[in-house]
């Protein structure tokens, strides 16, 4: 993959992406957040919603339930191995999450928004991972399901000409 950390381009086409969220079954959300306000609950949240196919786990240390759901302190104590590793951390712990994602055997590991690290990509790709950076789940699901439009959710509209 070409990377360029400048840009914060990560070098994934649209079809990767695709791919990689249409293989996943089970998606861990690393750095997940109790506060509605935090857009790792709003992933969540759509990601746990009809919108999505998911079995979503939620890891933080420091919560037990969020959404209704339990939280998990690491990605090894999880029911089963996900198959992404969406994260939401600060820029210096993606390296470890990185490498607590191919210990427990994840097939991806997908950064945030805002988010990056070429170590924590080389350390995923070298175990053979799919790798997103800076982008969301949530936009990108939305995309490529239908239900992404400027303002952010599906008119119903499918049109090239302006409304009068």
């Amino acid at each position: 993959m070409t990377r360029d950390a400048a840009t914060m381009n990560d070098g994934t086409t649209p079809m990767q992406r695709k791919a990689m969220l249409d293989t996943a079954r089970s998606i861990a959300i690393v750095g997940a957040s109790s506060n509605p306000a935090r857009a790792s609950n709003f992933v969540a949240t759509y990601l746990m919603s009809s919108s999505a196919d998911y079995r979503v786990h939620l890891v933080n240390p420091r919560e037990t339930e969020i959404l209704g759901q339990p939280v998990y302190p690491s990605l090894d104590a999880l029911p089963e191995v996900p198959d992404m590793v969406d994260v939401f951390r600060r820029n210096d712990d993606l390296p470890g999450v990185a490498a607590e994602a191919v210990e427990v055997g994840a097939t991806s590991f997908w950064v945030q928004l805002g988010l990056w690290s070429d170590e924590a990509a080389d350390i995923a790709e070298g175990a053979g991972l799919g790798v997103v950076m800076n982008r969301c789940t949530k936009i990108e699901h939305a995309r490529f399901a239908g239900g992404l439009h400027l303002a952010g959710f599906d008119t119903g509209v499918i049109s090239s000409k302006r409304r009068r």
